[in-house]
């Protein structure tokens, strides 16, 4: 944007001058504070502060305590921080306290973009709770809910839409969502949407947000050299600020490999929840078949098990959610995409059944424990074939997983991280015999 007003919302005063970007860590945040800052502290009305009261939010999170004050002043605004830190509240806070009466705006004044219909629910739920005692109209809109009764809701007359890319593009082709009085744009979950490729139906969204001196708030537990090129191309000198400066992972939670042939890890699993007895537990597999495998062969063992994953139909999807977050379901087996838009407080366990190919997946999977201060812990299942994915995490996240044990369960000492992470394979024979495979030992 290369206005150099930028207005806190439709129906408020501009800032005046231009907006120069800076970038802050949470230690630099702290810092200003000397004593612990309450909500009633911050500047929000008292219709916010009262549905606050009745949400039990006394004190904010560093992110919230970095983002709020940024976000009302009209900064486009990019944090960087782990999941379970309250996110959510830190952008729907601002939006709610800037939004004009639905009946001078009849058009959504502010998108947020999430890359799961999990996620979409989960968001709007808090939305929704945050907007306690006031009318503010949110609709949620993504895949598998009929859309016919989405379009009913658009046209009563929203405030804040929440959804994943593709059914709002869909509702863009169709006519029913205009975008051109929203005025503020949050891309959450960033990273992962541009993980599973939603990065050209994210661009084409933001071009259709034609509003004047758009504010822009993106949120992003990592942030990859593409989330930078998205902020550089459509946020206007955004603030940065990190909440994870040294450490990607939580320090509450602690992190545990094993290794074990494959054909083992459903025995190592059922010993390890027996001994382990969590309260609840999210196990990650990597593709839906599997998922599905593991949860019928589980519940046949254990009771209160359930599977998610993105083939089953959105209302079963819906009731297995809503039975977890009741703890009425104990162990959740589920794959990565749906993993995301997990946000439940009581999950005490992690376990990668398989091990993430991806580094930043294996951060976001084990984020859905230790939430907000809590304590939790994580396990990996490293098959032989799998060491190089070990280290590869280890390096990413800076830290050694610790060994796990059980009985029949031996594992390999390893060398330090420092001496593996510049280790080269070995050349090719200068006798031509083919080359042997190279992998590290666990």
């Amino acid at each position: 944007m290369s206005s150099v007003e930028k207005p806190i919302g439709p129906h408020l005063a501009a800032l005046p001058g231009p907006i120069s970007p800076r970038k802050q860590t949470v230690t630099e945040l702290s810092t200003e504070q000397e004593e612990e800052l309450r909500f009633k502290d911050m500047d929000l009305s008292p219709s916010m502060l009262k549905a606050l009261d009745h949400v039990g939010y006394e004190f904010p999170s560093p992110v919230q305590e970095g983002v709020i004050p940024l976000a009302l002043d009209g900064y486009d605004v990019m944090g960087q921080a782990r999941t379970g830190t309250g996110k959510t509240a830190a952008f729907a806070i601002p939006i709610i306290e800037q939004l004009a009466p639905s009946d001078e705006i009849r058009k959504p004044q502010a998108l947020v973009v999430v890359p799961t219909r999990e996620l979409a629910l989960q968001v709007t739920n808090e939305v929704e709770r945050l907007s306690f005692g006031q009318q503010i109209n949110t609709v949620a809109v993504y895949g598998g809910d009929p859309i016919h009764r989405q379009i009913t809701r658009i046209k009563q007359g929203v405030q804040i839409v929440v959804g994943t890319p593709g059914r709002m593009l869909d509702h863009i082709q169709r006519g029913t969502l205009d975008l051109r009085e929203t005025w503020c744009v949050v891309l959450d979950e960033a990273d992962r949407m541009l993980d599973i490729g939603f990065r050209p139906d994210i661009e084409r969204i933001l071009s259709r947000c034609t509003c004047d001196n758009r504010q822009t708030l993106l949120m992003s537990a990592t942030v990859p050299v593409e989330i930078q090129r998205l902020a550089k191309k459509y946020m206007y000198e955004p603030e940065m600020l990190d909440f994870s400066p040294e450490d990607i992972t939580v320090d509450t939670i602690d992190q545990y490999y094993f290794t074990v042939e494959e054909e083992r890890k459903f025995e190592l699993l059922e010993r390890l929840l027996k001994r382990e007895e969590p309260d609840q537990a999210i196990i990650f597999c990597r593709t839906r078949r599997r998922t599905d495998r593991l949860q019928l062969r589980l519940s046949k063992k254990i009771s209160a098990v359930e599977g998610i994953h993105g083939d089953m139909p959105q209302s079963r999807r819906t009731r297995v959610m809503k039975k977890f977050r009741e703890a009425q379901v104990k162990i959740l087996v589920a794959t990565d995409v749906i993993g995301r838009g997990i946000d439940v407080t009581g999950v005490s366990h992690i376990v990668n059944f398989d091990t993430p190919q991806y580094c930043d997946d294996y951060v976001h999977r084990i984020g859905r424990t230790g939430r907000m201060g809590r304590e939790g812990v994580a396990y990996t299942f490293v098959s032989t074939e799998e060491g190089k994915l070990l280290t590869q995490i280890e390096i990413r996240v800076n830290q050694l997983l610790e060994r796990g044990e059980m009985d029949g369960f031996e594992t390999v000492a390893r060398e330090p991280l420092e001496d593996r992470k510049d280790k080269k394979a070995p050349p090719a024979s200068l006798m031509k015999r083919p080359p042997k495979r190279y992998r590290r030992g666990v």
